[in-house]
């Protein structure tokens, strides 16, 4: 893995942070997107600045991504994988009673603003026979009631297949990254058996590590239940 170069959206707390500290040890360059970059210089410094490129990016806006990636171009020289990691909750209340504002918030950044990121590193990933992975989750292959966030991890978990196989045949591969209930800033109280954001991050790791002939479809994570 050494002078890979890896770029994480949604990079700036939990999974994307994690996954950030942990490619580090391994020696990847790392191109670090997040709305704000106040988290994201600080973790820049704890990692290396001279390994660290952060950008402060809407993965909403075509614009701003093509930018991050034409930056990650200029300073590293190339692109090996990209963790499109970014993504918002949803809203209590079910279909009939949810904040619709926050459907329209969540629904343009779990599932167009991946598309965006795919569309925007994809000439550069297919040139370097690259990685593409996806923060899609548990809830993503199962029903929850009410729940437009789950239908938006579906819609990630469709992505990821649809994808490998517009990239068959080109030497790339393609993972979709599957957690549980994780003990980030994304949930305000997760339960105690939670995962860690360590714990997430180690799989993405696991998956960027196998050789060219290994493709990783799917990791599904989910925290071991209490004992009773």
């Amino acid at each position: 893995m050494r002078h890979r170069v890896l770029l994480i959206t949604g990079a700036s707390s939990g999974i994307g942070a994690a996954t950030a500290r942990a490619a580090a040890r391994e020696g990847y360059k790392l191109v670090l997107a997040a709305r704000s970059t106040t988290k994201l210089t600080a973790l820049a410094e704890e990692l290396g600045p001279e390994k660290v490129l952060t950008c402060e990016v809407d993965v909403t806006d075509m614009a701003q991504q093509q930018a991050m990636v034409e930056q990650a171009l200029e300073t590293f020289g190339r692109l090996d994988a990209v963790f499109a990691n970014a993504g918002r909750g949803g809203s209590p209340g079910g279909f009939s009673g949810a904040d619709h504002t926050a459907w329209q918030q969540m629904i343009m950044t779990n599932i167009y603003g991946v598309g965006l990121t795919l569309q925007a590193c994809l000439p550069e990933l297919k040139r370097c026979k690259g990685h593409v992975l996806l923060t899609g989750s548990a809830a993503g292959r199962t029903t929850i009631p009410g729940s437009m966030y789950s239908a938006t991890k579906w819609a990630v978990t469709g992505i990821g297949y649809n994808l490998r196989e517009e990239l068959r045949g080109t030497g790339m591969r393609v993972t979709l990254i599957e957690p549980g209930m994780v003990n980030t800033p994304f949930f305000d109280e997760p339960p105690e058996y939670s995962l860690e954001d360590r714990d997430i991050a180690n799989a993405v790791v696991y998956a960027l590590s196998q050789p060219a002939h290994v493709d990783v479809n799917e990791i599904l994570i989910r925290p071991t239940p209490p004992m009773e």
